[in-house]
């Protein structure tokens, strides 16, 4: 299935709100940062039965793409550049490596489209523990059923009523699920 973190499988009854969703999920981690978001993508099962899967990459955080700027700097610190420079593109290799073995796993994802019918779309987010109430307010009253996650089941409750409850500003965001 997955490395680690939270895995969530969203579905909506019409193709295009899992993409509008997936906008804000993405403003949650990069924007707010209060969601720690390790891969996320959309599933559409068209009115003829045939899947899109769009997994646009999800940039990595700028710290993990700065550990061999910062260890060039620590070692021109040091005197001893070349061995800085080594130390921050090892410790960016690592972070890399580690951002990019972290992904939404294909059984996962085989799973949810068994559930999805003709028509309807789902958001798939792999995330790790962010500011809860920050991300509870973020999701109030984007709509959506919980198809399938790996939490337990009172955090999936939470989550799926979150995503049930108006919003104040629900008269302007359409909505289904």
């Amino acid at each position: 299935m997955t490395a680690s973190g939270h895995l969530w499988a969203l579905g909506y009854d019409d193709m295009g709100r899992a993409d509008h969703v997936r906008d804000e999920i993405v403003r949650l981690g990069w924007v707010t940062h209060s969601l720690l978001l390790d891969d996320v993508a959309v599933v559409v099962r068209h009115p003829d039965g045939a899947f899109t899967f769009n997994r646009e990459p999800y940039h990595v955080p700028t710290h993990i793409l700065g550990c061999s700027a910062l260890g060039f700097l620590v070692g021109l610190v040091l005197a001893a550049p070349v061995t800085g420079a080594s130390i921050g593109a090892a410790l960016g290799a690592a972070g890399a490596a580690a951002v990019t073995s972290v992904g939404i796993g294909e059984d996962f994802v085989r799973e949810v489209e068994g559930l999805m019918k003709p028509g309807t779309s789902a958001l798939f987010v792999l995330d790790d523990e962010g500011d809860m109430d920050l991300i509870l307010h973020g999701l109030r009253g984007l709509g959506g059923t919980v198809l399938k996650t790996n939490v337990d089941v009172e955090r999936a409750k939470l989550i799926q009523s979150t995503l049930a409850t108006s919003s104040p500003d629900a008269s302007t965001t359409p909505k289904s699920g």
